[in-house]
């Protein structure tokens, strides 16, 4: 077992939290850390939101279909299929570029040998209790003005890191020391720069 944990969590829609999420499981190649994924959720996050443009509105309005599909199979089947089950959705979803999430949830679901029942949660809010909870599990460690990703080491939690590419080997075990050594100082509270990159899947 793992001396540390890095907790994570993501949204399947969000190419950002899935660069992370990359990144995250390099650092368990290099670190003596368990990543465990959690779920958050964009369209929670939004809800309300009058003032976001009306085609993002409809996008948050789809965004929760995928993520009650995850939902559905963590409470299901167990805490242990969400890292494959989001990988593998993710994968058609980012670097595949396929546009139909529900399409991407159905596939997905048969790469790791899951029931294709769970789509049926897609349309119903029976296990929204349940990924609301996750949702503010993550947002009440790090805050209302973020997004997706969040990350928590022990106690301290914090949007990103936003990254592009996801780094690999010793180079994500040194960003990850350094999130470490920025959870430790009780002051610190942001570090940020303007993006020039979007995700790069490679």
């Amino acid at each position: 077992m793992a001396s540390e944990t890095l907790d994570f969590w993501f949204d399947p829609i969000c190419p950002w939290a899935w660069m992370t999420s990359r990144w995250a499981l390099e650092v368990e190649k290099v670190r003596d850390v368990e990543v465990v994924f959690h779920q958050m959720s964009l369209s929670v996050l939004n809800e309300g939101r009058e003032e976001l443009p009306e085609d993002y509105r409809q996008k948050m309005v789809e965004a929760i279909r995928p993520a009650r599909v995850i939902t559905a199979a963590r409470v299901e089947h167990g805490e242990g299929v969400v890292r494959d089950l989001y990988t593998a959705i993710g994968t058609r979803i980012h670097p595949d570029g396929q546009e139909d999430w529900m399409q991407a949830a159905a596939e997905a679901l048969d790469e790791v040998g899951l029931p294709a029942s769970l789509l049926e949660a897609a349309d119903t809010d029976i296990y929204d209790e349940q990924l609301r909870a996750s949702h503010h599990e993550g947002i009440s460690k790090v805050g209302e003005d973020v997004g997706t990703p969040v990350v928590a080491v022990g106690d301290v939690a914090f949007f990103g890191p936003v990254i592009s590419p996801a780094p690999k080997g010793e180079e994500a075990g040194r960003l990850y020391d350094g999130v470490v050594a920025a959870a430790s100082v009780p002051g610190f509270f942001e570090l940020k720069r303007t993006r020039t990159t979007g995700p790069i899947f490679d």
